[in-house]
């Protein structure tokens, strides 16, 4: 079998982003026929049918899928040997993934000095828990991540950049907590499965002795502190976050303690991935002290 075309597999990956070989052609700038001639050229090479051809459009067949996840991949790695062999300023679009906390309460002035530094990147942020940005790393969907601590992988390289402060809040009605069993079976209210923070605070709970109640799963900051504000139960949050909204009267703050206390996030990347647009993002970066 001979080796694969990029420009193949790049016109292969927008007919399956798009769908469709018309929207491909236009997106691509080619006329629609040498697209489908690309795309039956590139089945007729690996003796697969890559896609199901039906009256709303073109669906991925098994094959195709399995080649899509190998051709982001190779395009990937094609674009980072050019970067790395490019001496120029950074330029291109930069794939940043992140969880909402560090986005929201972290990041602007740094993304903001960035774009100004190098106007000629274009930054894409995503938002996930911890897990979904290791997954999203793996994937190559995204170049670098902002990680809550443990990012235990051999093939992610880290580096401490921001230490949060945990805090427990509860509703004004809450009875005081002098010890964590106040709590016991009371609603939790925090991100899906792969927060880190949620794991901090089951990782608490159960050290205390603490037996929790119904997990409530939302899917921001501002949805959190209004469930917790409205009484319906208590969440464990950054301080860095509440340092960026108003809670004054809706709710009381409780640092946790002991090893719980702070948590690290740290700005991750495939071992073997290098750019000059990574390499910038981590010379802006804060120097933590451990």
């Amino acid at each position: 079998m001979q080796n694969l075309d990029l420009r193949a597999l790049e016109i292969f990956r927008t007919v399956a982003t798009e769908g469709s070989v018309s929207k491909a052609a236009v997106k691509l700038n080619r006329v629609q026929s040498n697209v489908s001639t690309r795309i039956k050229q590139l089945e007729e090479q690996l003796g697969k049918e890559l896609f199901l051809r039906q009256s709303r459009g073109l669906d991925l067949t098994a094959d195709g899928e399995l080649l899509l996840t190998y051709t982001e991949r190779l395009l990937e790695l094609s674009r980072e040997a050019s970067e790395a062999l490019n001496a120029r300023k950074p330029s291109g679009i930069f794939r940043v993934g992140t969880m909402e906390s560090t986005a929201a309460a972290r990041l602007p002035a740094i993304l903001s000095r960035y774009h100004a530094l190098y106007p000629e990147v274009e930054i894409q942020l995503e938002t996930d828990t911890a897990g979904g940005l290791v997954e999203r790393l793996m994937n190559f969907d995204v170049e670098a991540a902002f990680i809550a601590e443990p990012v235990a992988f051999e093939r992610l390289s880290t580096r401490p950049v921001f230490r949060e402060a945990l805090v427990l809040v509860a509703p004004e009605d809450f009875p005081p907590l002098e010890n964590a069993s106040e709590i016991s079976g009371r609603t939790i209210i925090a991100f899906e499965e792969g927060c880190a923070y949620r794991r901090y605070l089951q990782d608490w709970l159960l050290e205390c002795g603490v037996a929790p109640g119904q997990i409530i799963s939302v899917g921001s900051y501002l949805a959190i502190l209004a469930c917790v504000s409205a009484g319906t139960g208590y969440a464990v949050v950054p301080q860095a976050v509440l340092d960026c909204v108003s809670s004054e009267g809706k709710f009381v703050q409780y640092p946790l303690g002991g090893k719980y206390a702070r948590i690290e996030t740290m700005l991750s990347w495939r071992a073997n991935y290098t750019s000059g647009k990574l390499d910038a993002l981590r010379d802006l970066m804060p120097a933590l002290e451990r």
